[in-house]
């Protein structure tokens, strides 16, 4: 969390807007409600959690979050029906003092060799030991039963010679992140409202003669100013480099008549994602035969298929129905839609014909909220276009959370 919140412009803009800002303890409280029902309907003791995002959604706390992705300096606890103690990092306590689901902080024990060497028996061992008497001092069944979602086989194996029997915690966790609450939405819609205002200042500068990577940068140092956090990828393309999707912004300058195509993935304001992806047509003017067709496309699917978003749907039933051009003509997306929260969630739902190798079935649920998207392009050449929008499931279907025009031309 930024312990300073939004800029007085930031909260100007939101409430211009008319959002209402989220009750930051309510969300917390619900979040740590959804993980601990989930732990006691799996009878599970506790949740030991390294996952940076995973630690966020139990205590809405955060340390060098990138940094702590593929450092595992700090995780946290959560007792089924008990307490929550926060392991931090490098005497960085204070960091999460505004957090009041958090019963205990302690030292982090650093099991990584950049902090251990040669000492990781020696010093795993200690931490096992303190972690199982959490265990032993919250268990009401005497199973040391302990959910993990990412853990060095070094600790892995700790746990286990102590005699704690160890289950995958991150289909947990993905369980209670799926359903949203009022807070959490209140949220996401004023990180919405900033991405889109990001878009903005993109597109402020969006004339030919402008590189990729001037134009992600852009984007990238307005979340930030907007009470942002980081964006997941670089993806933006532009030209040919459109076809096939998952190029990253290049030096490239986009000229005119070109296709330039993005995808926020941003992690904004609050800690909440924000999915979209829209394609513009650099210099104005009138699209090209195939710009506009694979347009024409890609915004039929995306129609099409929110439509399909509605409580009590299947995923498999959404696969069934969905729309979407002929895979042996055109390039298409990995899937039609993904969960968002925090980051790209659970569930994913793919195409008919990648059902029968990746696909899973579940049940659509209010407080869902997924980015349906799509992107097209002819297999034989030319650009592509990629088309992303972001809904939440109600009780009367899906309501769009973005408002962006999703026209290739202002």
């Amino acid at each position: 969390m930024h312990a300073l919140g939004p800029r007085r412009e930031t909260l100007a803009e939101w409430a211009a807007a008319g959002l209402e800002l989220p009750d930051l303890a309510a969300m917390r409280r619900f979040r740590l409600r959804r993980l601990q029902a989930e732990l006691q309907r799996t009878e599970v003791d506790g949740a030991l959690l390294y996952d940076p995002l995973n630690i966020r959604y139990a205590t809405d706390t955060t340390n060098m979050s990138v940094w702590t992705m593929h450092n595992a300096v700090r995780y946290v606890f959560v007792a089924a029906g008990g307490p929550v103690v926060l392991f931090e990092y490098s005497d960085g306590e204070f960091l999460s003092a505004h957090s009041e689901v958090i019963d205990e902080i302690r030292p982090a024990t650093s099991l990584v060799p950049f902090y251990v060497g040669d000492r990781i028996d020696e010093i795993a061992g200690r931490w096992a030991d303190e972690i199982l008497e959490l265990i032993d001092d919250s268990s009401r069944s005497g199973s040391r039963r302990l959910a993990i979602d990412m853990l060095s086989l070094d600790a892995i194996r700790a746990l286990e010679k102590r005699g704690v029997d160890l289950v995958s915690g991150q289909r947990l966790l993905e369980n209670a992140r799926l359903v949203k609450g009022p807070d959490e939405l209140k949220a996401m819609r004023c990180a919405v409202d900033s991405c889109q205002r990001d878009i903005d200042e993109m597109r402020a500068i969006f004339e030919p003669g402008v590189t990729e990577v001037e134009l992600w940068a852009k984007l990238q140092q307005a979340n930030f100013l907007r009470f942002g956090e980081w964006i997941e990828t670089r993806l933006l393309a532009s030209g040919n480099r459109t076809n096939p999707w998952y190029q990253e912004a290049s030096r490239k300058v986009v000229a005119a008549g070109e296709i330039m195509a993005f995808d926020t993935d941003l992690i904004g304001a609050y800690g909440m994602c924000v999915d979209i992806s829209r394609s513009w047509l650099c210099g104005g003017g009138r699209p090209n035969a195939n710009q506009a067709d694979v347009y024409a496309r890609a915004l039929e699917s995306i129609e099409a298929n929110i439509p399909l978003f509605q409580a009590g749907a299947t995923y498999r039933d959404i696969t069934e129905r969905c729309t979407y051009p002929a895979v042996d003509e055109f390039n298409g997306y990995t899937v039609v839609a993904h969960g968002v929260g925090i980051c790209d969630e659970y569930p994913s739902i793919y195409m008919r014909e990648l059902w029968d190798r990746t696909g899973f079935d579940g049940v659509v649920e209010v407080g869902n909220v997924f980015a349906v998207e799509a992107f097209v392009g002819r297999r034989d050449g030319g650009e592509g276009i990629k088309l992303e929008q972001q809904i939440i499931v109600t009780e009367s279907g899906p309501e769009r959370l973005d408002s962006y025009p999703m026209g290739l031309v202002r």
